[in-house]
């Protein structure tokens, strides 16, 4: 599988249940998840909101093949070699593909697991 390394450092931001987040200006990679119990927004640093329980220094992958939904094992054959190497994530997914944070003291690390499992990994 091909996974690059998108360019920003990313930040995982808890926010209240229900609480209204501006849109974001286009960037490579921003993700907003609301749910009954909170709001989680995962965007680049500097966009971090200065109220959110922010946990900074994170590194994004991105898987870059599409597979059709029925295609079973695609993020596990990702995870499981970082899980091998202790290696903590944040995944998440869109229509089209997926996505792995990491953070930024794993990043060497994660490089070679991925690569160790036969992974293409751009940089």
């Amino acid at each position: 599988m091909n996974l690059s390394l998108l360019s920003e450092a990313y930040a995982i931001c808890r926010l209240p249940p229900g609480e209204p987040v501006a849109p974001l200006p286009p960037v490579s990679f921003s993700l907003l998840v609301q749910a009954p119990d909170e709001t989680t927004l995962v965007c680049s640093l500097d966009q971090a909101p200065s109220h959110a329980e922010v946990d900074a220094g994170w590194r994004c992958f991105r898987i870059e093949q599409s597979f059709d939904f029925s295609v079973p094992g695609i993020l596990a054959s990702v995870l499981a070699p970082l899980a091998r190497a202790g290696i903590g994530i944040f995944a998440t997914s869109t229509f089209s593909t997926d996505y792995v944070l990491v953070k930024v003291e794993d990043l060497d690390p994660t490089v070679e697991a991925l690569r160790a499992a036969g992974h293409v990994v751009s940089l």
